[in-house]
């Protein structure tokens, strides 16, 4: 079976469609028709690269043949052989995509070559990206199946898991009920705190999937700001005595956002947190809400140990861990990346800095 290019030489005058067999036989497997019906079929019966046609022909134009070329075959490169009287009609076909060339009789041998030579590249180029993008959207396909099997398996467990987690945490309370000695009571406690622990993870587990799937419930309502961070700041006292930290908190008076209420204390904390945790000691956690145009602008920042971009994008996907960052910080790695999920949910997006050892998170409302 030959692995040549096919092409199609058209023209109702045997000797022409001789002529051009004998031009291109050496390279290409030749194919030739006295009419444009029979030109059609052949392409019917076999995987043409190139058509070459005559315009001038009794039973049907070159233009026709060609036009209804396409619909049997779209990705072969079509060309017309025709006279100066013709250049209208040729040109019209060439701006609707029907002929990609045209060439002129008396034909230049050479250049007639030249043309077929480009048009079968052009046909090899259509073919591989035909098949790249064929590739592409397989792969796309297998991707978003995977990612649906991923999501309906996270679901599944975090539903399997909350089933003996909630049997275990009815028979703790239970036993704490009972009369225990010291050391039975210190192991009940330690059993309700890994409980607790793995009922936190699981709900944020679920919690990120509802986000990224917009399956998460928002009710947006008028919320003064001032409010909101008092209430946030106040949780954090004690932690920010271990450290030595305090708070510069800027908000402008009477700042109001329409917003979900729980949604942005929730952001609030994971974002304070996030900054204590890192921050130097002695230093302060800068908490910003000003009015920038329609929009309001909030920021947390901390001054830490310098954070690369690079590290920042990674930190920035769900269960995944900068170990050098982190210092071997306990947890899933989920804060930023909820954080940002959520404010997906609100219409806002979370933008991360880090300069000169300032580190800091912006967003919109």
């Amino acid at each position: 079976m030959s692995d040549k290019h096919k092409i199609l030489c058209i023209d109702d005058e045997q000797d022409i469609v001789d002529a051009l067999y004998r031009l291109f036989r050496k390279d290409y497997e030749v194919f030739t028709a006295t009419s444009g019906s029979e030109g059609l079929q052949l392409l019917k019966e076999n995987k043409i690269s190139v058509i070459i046609s005559d315009q001038k022909m009794p039973e049907m134009s070159g233009v026709e043949t060609l036009k209804k070329s396409i619909a049997i075959d779209p990705d072969c490169v079509r060309i017309l052989l025709t006279g100066y009287t013709d250049i209208e009609s040729v040109i019209e076909s060439i701006n609707s995509g029907e002929v990609y060339r045209y060439i002129t009789k008396p034909w230049d041998p050479i250049d007639l070559v030249n043309t077929v030579n480009k048009s079968v590249e052009k046909y090899e180029i259509k073919s591989e990206l035909k098949e790249k993008n064929r590739q592409l959207k397989q792969a796309f396909d297998e991707l978003k199946t995977l990612d649906q099997v991923k999501t309906q398996f996270m679901f599944l467990i975090n539903h399997e898991l909350k089933t003996p987690l909630t049997v275990l945490t009815s028979y703790t309370d239970l036993l704490s009920e009972t009369k225990l000695d010291d050391e039975q009571k210190m192991y009940i406690g330690k059993v309700q705190k890994s409980n607790d622990k793995l009922t936190l993870i699981i709900d944020e587990s679920l919690n990120l999937l509802k986000a990224e799937t917009n399956q998460l419930e928002v009710s947006k309502n008028s919320v003064v700001v001032d409010k909101v961070v008092t209430e946030v700041t106040k949780e954090f006292e004690p932690k920010l005595k271990d450290k030595k930290l305090t708070f510069n908190i800027q908000v402008e008076e009477s700042l109001e956002v329409i917003t979900d209420k729980n949604l942005l204390k929730d952001i609030l904390s994971r974002l304070i947190d996030n900054a204590i945790k890192f921050a130097d000691a002695e230093t302060k956690i800068h908490i910003d809400f000003k009015q920038e145009g329609v929009k309001k602008e909030a920021s947390v920042s901390n001054t830490g140990k310098e954070v690369k971009p690079e590290t920042i994008a990674k930190i920035l996907q769900p269960f995944n861990l900068d170990e050098e960052m982190m210092n071997h910080s306990k947890g899933l790695g989920m804060g930023l990346s909820l954080t940002r999920s959520y404010l997906k949910c609100l219409g806002s997006e979370l933008n991360i800095t880090c300069e000169n050892k300032l580190f800091k998170a912006t967003f919109q409302l």
